[in-house]
């Protein structure tokens, strides 16, 4: 069955209605279905609404605190440190880039240590906030393990993301998000919804043997081998334990013992530099975009086109889903149809294939 066409701004209306059912104030509904759809405009499907069921999961069980208590435990010039209280990611993520924000324009940077939120979409998402308002960001996650080092046969590292985003005046924001897995656990999420086998490079099974079957997938595989796995060794230092909530090897350890790892949130940073300190922003944002203009004028190999900057697929992307839709396949599909049952809501509306 072919993938369906759905209109953005209804699948915005949708979710956010999703995640008001579920319990949370309509101003967290809003955001949580803000960024979810940001990541499906821009393909990032891996961190879209793919996640409707597993977020409601993840509410039911109280692992997702649709209303929680989140609070300042300390607080410098230039730094903050947040309690999440396992709030939904986006809520306690956008209430932690206002403040980062405003620390950078009064002290030149701006740090901000989360502790104890859950999933947080596509981190893409903050820095590009950041970068709008004419500052340079950052942001950083970690999780439980899910990522095999080169040469284990069990996760020992979260495949933890890391995003930058600077400011452009022709594009907004230019913004590199990446895993420092081959691909986002997402994507396995997505193949298992289309149908289609994994990549032969992109994860593991349980006995830590390759895998092209999105069933059997356990276990994510480095970027780049040593260096994607050594990123991520350090992304747990620079967030879990220096937050004091340890994830990586308290779970490896009751692995090998036997034992159950107790759940973990997740733990994240969010940096923002003020241009401004250092040079003038809107020349700054024009040498980006000049830049990009050096890096595209580049003599290409056979057979390839143009040479792609960070951002570029996203951004045609984003182009055309905002006209003729956001195409959801049909796995992805019978999860918003569970969730308009379970909720008595209107399903979002498909684009007219005459608009496609």
């Amino acid at each position: 069955m072919a993938a369906r066409r759905i209109d953005a701004t209804d699948l915005e209306r949708f979710t956010t209605q999703v995640f008001a059912g579920l319990g949370m104030p309509a101003a967290d509904a809003a955001i949580e279905a803000r960024v979810l759809v940001w990541a499906n405009l821009r393909g990032v499907d891996s961190h879209g609404v793919i996640r409707l069921e597993s977020y409601q999961r993840a509410i039911d069980s109280g692992a997702m605190n649709v209303r929680p208590e989140i609070r300042v435990i300390s607080e410098r010039a230039g730094a903050i440190f947040i309690e999440g209280d396992h709030a939904m990611g986006p809520v306690v993520t956008s209430f932690a880039v206002d403040r980062v924000a405003e620390k950078a324009r009064a002290a030149g940077v701006g740090w901000g240590l989360i502790r104890n939120t859950t999933h947080q979409g596509a981190m893409g998402y903050y820095v590009e906030k950041l970068a709008l308002q004419g500052l340079a960001g950052i942001a950083v996650v970690c999780d439980p393990p899910n990522m095999a080092p080169p040469g284990a046969k069990a996760a020992g590292t979260h495949n933890s993301p890391i995003a930058f985003a600077v400011p452009s005046r022709d594009r907004g924001a230019v913004i590199f998000d990446m895993a420092t897995s081959i691909v986002a656990f997402g994507r396995l999420m997505v193949a298992a919804d289309q149908g289609v086998p994994l990549g032969d490079d992109w994860a593991l099974d349980a006995d830590g043997k390759p895998t092209t079957d999105p069933a059997l997938a356990r276990f994510l595989r480095p970027a780049g081998g040593y260096k994607g796995y050594g990123l991520a060794f350090m992304f747990e230092c620079f967030t879990s334990l220096m937050a004091g909530n340890a994830l990586l090897a308290p779970h490896i350890l009751a692995d090998r013992a036997g034992d159950k790892p107790k759940n973990g949130a997740q733990n994240s940073f969010i940096a923002a530099v003020d241009i401004s300190m250092f040079t003038d922003v809107e020349k700054m944002s024009t040498e980006v975009d000049e830049l990009v203009r050096a890096e595209k004028s580049l003599p290409t190999q056979d057979g390839v086109d143009e040479v792609m900057v960070p951002g570029d697929p996203q951004q045609r992307t984003l182009l055309d889903r905002s006209t003729h839709g956001i195409p959801i396949p049909p796995g992805t599909w019978d999860k918003i149809v569970a969730a308009a049952a379970r909720l008595n809501l209107q399903l979002p509306a498909e684009v007219k294939a005459s608009h496609v």
